[in-house]
């Protein structure tokens, strides 16, 4: 950052819609179970937006905790993360910023599936370090339930919806709170990995109607196992590294909450412990985007996650798109 100014998370705020899916009522639907589920993914209950609520609705929520949070009901920009928004076109940030009071401030989407909360801070630090504003209200969000098949075993159980957010300041690299070495980076070439098929320009071009299948979430999960824990492991070393730190140096690690035994490998490849590793996913499922800051907001309501904790921040998605970054955890209200 050549200005030398460093974005400092100010402020946290998270949601979850009120609905909530057990493993059990998933069984009575499809070929399932409790055990099979908890075993293979480590997910008990995942929350999902009722009829009518849409991706925008979560983050308004969101945005509110984390400004008052913040103590500050006015920011420069607002960046939304999301797979999910309410409409092609145009995106929803600016409204979500309408929404929330906040006038004609600068307002896009970043779209990035899993990752997009962390590419999202990678835009929201760059609009601080460059001078255009000096604060952000970051918000990630997804309603995921509504691009998944819930006749499929393999990503129904998994998926889920809620939002997180945070609020970035400009301040100095050495203060709580400011956001360390990133480290981003994408595959196009696996993106069939993890895919919605239809309802893009390309399918719409081909002049082929789409098949109904084609508009639900798609993921090859034993492949994507693979480079999900090849891919955060590395980026999360990198990023430690970067900041000076060896694994022993890391208090918290917080990596998307994507599958308990992704979790588990990964936290295995770079040598950190069990009871440093923050995890949420028994109770919320996987969010998407959402799932960082929902687990940090979280974390830090409960008092897993302290001021001075050495923070550790990985997370990999569809593109292929990943990414990692480090923090001192500040001292923040949580609401």
């Amino acid at each position: 950052m050549s200005t030398g100014r460093a974005a400092v998370i100010c402020g946290i705020g998270s949601y979850v819609p009120p609905d909530v899916v057990t493993n059990d009522d998933l069984a009575r639907r499809l070929d399932t179970s409790d055990s099979w589920i908890r075993s293979r993914t480590g997910i008990a209950r995942r929350h999902v937006v009722s009829s009518g609520t849409a991706t925008g609705d979560l983050a308004v929520e969101a945005g509110l905790r984390a400004l008052k949070s913040a103590g500050d009901d006015r920011v420069g920009a607002v960046v939304l993360a999301t797979t999910t928004p309410d409409q092609p076109c145009p995106a929803t940030a600016p409204q979500v910023a309408a929404r929330l009071g906040l006038g004609q401030v600068a307002a896009f989407d970043v779209s990035a599936v899993c990752s997009g909360f962390l590419y999202g801070l990678a835009s929201a630090a760059g609009l601080i370090a460059a001078g255009v504003t000096e604060s952000v209200l970051l918000i990630a969000a997804d309603a995921f339930t509504t691009i998944i098949n819930p006749e499929d075993r393999t990503t129904a159980v998994i998926f889920a919806d809620g939002a997180g957010a945070v609020v970035l300041r400009a301040g100095r690299a050495d203060e709580a709170g400011a956001i360390g070495p990133m480290v981003l980076g994408s595959d196009g070439a696996l993106s069939h990995l993890i895919e919605v098929p239809a309802g893009g320009s390309r399918q719409r071009s081909s002049g082929r109607p789409a098949a109904p299948e084609d508009h639900y979430f798609r993921m090859l999960g034993r492949e994507t196992y693979r480079h999900a824990v090849e891919t955060m492991a590395a980026t999360s070393a990198e990023a430690a590294g970067r900041a000076g730190w060896q694994p022993a140096d890391v208090d918290r690690f917080a990596a998307h909450q994507a599958n308990a035994r992704i979790l588990e490998a990964v936290s295995e490849r770079l040598g950190i412990p069990t009871e440093r590793r923050l995890s949420n996913i028994a109770r919320v499922g996987n969010t998407g985007a959402a799932s960082l800051p929902l687990l940090l907001a979280e974390s830090a309501a409960e008092g897993r996650l302290a001021a001075g904790h050495r923070l550790l921040l990985t997370a990999f998605g569809g593109g292929l798109s990943w990414g990692a970054t480090t923090l001192v955890w500040p001292e923040l209200q949580v609401f």
